[in-house]
């Protein structure tokens, strides 16, 4: 699979709705200021048409969206993880370094050394212009992230974000390297890892002040509700940026695998979605229930942890489908990665 710009007819997304009330965080407005600042300053966001398609997704209000509940201080972090987040994944999916696992696989032996610092990244993040860009301003969030966690909490968050990262670099650049459509048994599991969602879902811990036991995490029934959110997630940025990612040739998006191997039309593969979606949402509510059932002991964890997830879906879906990230600014509706790619995001100094 190349990087060739790929026309795109336009398919209106099936209509789907929430049974999670809409929230949102009060320091929206200070979450899209703080963030504006710091991606200038870090040096993630420096050309103009960079800068235009970084505003137009808005990641101020889903960090808003998605934890409503987070104090000042935590919803301008979750900003800021989440500009770090898709700008990595930009280059991934659209760069040249997302179809080059040797390439990208230097840019993660430096983060991973941001990860195992034992400063949390203090020094990284104060080199200057030694590091490439993704790392030294993953060392900037990391010191502000790992000291107040525990050490359980960072152990978790490391091997999801390292799953995350090479699961990207590896997995999902053989496909591209090879012209490989994966079927639904492949894809299902891996993007929650190529999504970054259990990350994101480990942030739970951190706006709330949670300490989530081993034991429990691990569990059966914590995970099947876990990964049901996470797959209502996943699949729901999948409905939505279906058209975006097609129009650059991308194969790792649940509408083109259920309709490549199922041999669907796009309408119906959209719909197929759109109902798996529906179903996993009645899934987690049934997981919910089965695991407060199971763990009564762990309410007082397991209920703002569990409101959580709900936040995640209610405000994926609210962001989803009003976000510009996923409407192109070309009028042909072809997205050009070299209008927003920035080569010193992972190989440039600051």
């Amino acid at each position: 699979m190349t990087n060739a710009l790929t026309h795109v007819v336009h398919h209106p997304v099936p209509g789907l709705s929430s049974p999670f009330p809409y929230l949102v965080n009060p320091r929206m407005a200070q979450a899209r200021e703080h963030l504006a600042e710091w991606t200038a300053r870090i040096g993630l966001v420096r050309q103009e048409s960079a800068r235009q398609r970084f505003e137009r997704a808005d990641f101020g209000w889903f960090a808003a969206m998605v934890y409503p509940t987070a104090s000042p201080a935590h919803v301008d972090l979750m900003a800021d993880w989440f500009a770090w987040l898709f700008l990595v994944d930009d280059q991934l999916d659209d760069g040249a370094v997302g179809r080059d696992p040797e390439r990208f696989g230097a840019v993660v032996d430096g983060m991973r050394a941001v990860l195992d610092s034992h400063d949390f990244g203090a020094a990284a993040a104060a080199s200057g212009g030694e590091l490439p860009v993704a790392v030294s301003s993953l060392a900037d969030l990391w010191s502000r992230t790992a000291p107040d966690a525990t050490a359980a909490w960072r152990r978790r968050f490391v091997r999801h974000l390292e799953d995350c990262l090479t699961t990207a670099a590896t997995w999902e650049a053989g496909n591209r390297v090879a012209g490989v459509v994966p079927d639904e048994e492949a894809y299902v599991p891996r993007r929650r890892h190529t999504g970054a969602i259990y990350v994101c879902m480990d942030f739970i811990d951190v706006v709330e002040g949670l300490d989530v036991p081993e034991d429990l995490y691990d569990s059966p029934p914590f995970m099947a509700a876990l990964n049901a959110a996470c797959d209502v997630v996943c699949w729901t940025n999948d409905l939505y940026s279906y058209e975006k990612e097609r129009s650059l040739g991308e194969v790792h998006n649940l509408v083109h695998v259920v309709g490549h191997h199922r041999a669907l039309d796009v309408d119906e593969a959209l719909l197929r979605v759109r109902d798996a979606i529906v179903a996993e949402t009645e899934r987690f509510l049934v997981q919910e229930r089965e695991l407060l059932r199971a763990f009564p002991e762990h309410a007082a964890v397991l209920e703002p942890y569990l409101a959580g997830m709900r936040s995640w879906m209610r405000g994926n879906l609210d962001w989803s489908r009003a976000t510009k990230r996923y409407q192109s600014a070309d009028r042909t509706g072809r997205e050009r990665p070299e209008e927003y790619l920035e080569a010193a995001v992972m190989e440039g100094a600051r």
